[in-house]
């Protein structure tokens, strides 16, 4: 168990989604201004006493805005995907495709990047614990570490 957290909040990505296979209004496009706070451990904290370095994010930080500012996410299956496509294309959407666009399969995508990336700046040091992808102030999905042996 590592005794330190960090967290760091990533927050108002304004960017649209639709969930095509949902029953009801979540098959439509619709927008949030998501969040994402990530919870990274250490057993050990670096010379300046931090268990990371919150000037160091910058990269970070760009890949957020890539994915998630002013963007539209469509799951990968989605069947009006070439539409989408061509609405990219034409430089009407800024489509970024994801396995699926769920608060919790969002956080999970998220976990995925970010997890080696810290782990790669920091020699295993510091890992990511937690993700959570909040759509708005109600409403939250989280992805936890798989237990590691």
């Amino acid at each position: 168990m590592t005794p330190y957290r960090t967290l760091k909040t990533f927050d108002n990505y304004p960017c649209s989604h639709r969930q095509w296979r949902h029953p009801g209004h979540c098959k439509f496009i619709h927008g949030y201004s998501r969040s994402f706070t990530l919870v990274f451990g250490c057993e050990s904290l670096d010379d300046l006493g931090f268990g990371v370095d919150f000037g160091d994010f910058g990269e970070l930080k760009d890949w957020f805005d890539h994915w998630f500012d002013h963007t539209l996410l469509i799951n990968e299956d989605d069947p009006e995907r070439p539409l989408f496509e061509d609405l990219h294309a034409r430089q009407i959407v800024d489509l970024r495709v994801l396995p699926n666009v769920s608060m919790e399969c969002t956080a999970a995508f998220v976990f995925s990047f970010v997890d080696p990336w810290i782990r790669d700046r920091t020699d295993n040091r510091v890992v990511l614990l937690e993700v959570e992808c909040r759509e708005n102030n109600k409403n939250a999905g989280r992805y936890l570490a798989p237990t590691r042996v």
